[in-house]
């Protein structure tokens, strides 16, 4: 008998869109309906991107980034397992 899962667990995160609806705030939308928003502070290569240069991200390897960013922002990053993801020094 399978078990039914709730939640997203057996979910692979898609990236649909991405937004900033407000100064300051990013908005991520995924295939399965979920909508992330959160500062854009939490991603120093974001706060990089020119404003009016936001608007043209685009898909790469499962997450999005822009021609002007050198990182690439994975789904991981956004729902909360960031430090799968850090490339900093540690």
């Amino acid at each position: 008998m399978k078990r039914k899962v709730e939640g997203f667990w057996d979910i692979k995160p898609c990236i649909t869109d991405v937004t900033f609806p407000m100064r300051g705030k990013i908005q991520v939308t995924f295939k399965d309906g979920r909508i992330i928003t959160m500062p854009i502070s939490a991603f120093p290569s974001i706060q990089k991107v020119p404003t009016q240069e936001r608007k043209n991200w685009y898909l790469m390897g499962g997450g999005f980034t822009w021609d002007c960013c050198s990182e690439v922002i994975h789904p991981e990053q956004i729902l909360g397992n960031y430090n799968l993801y850090n490339h900093d020094a540690q």
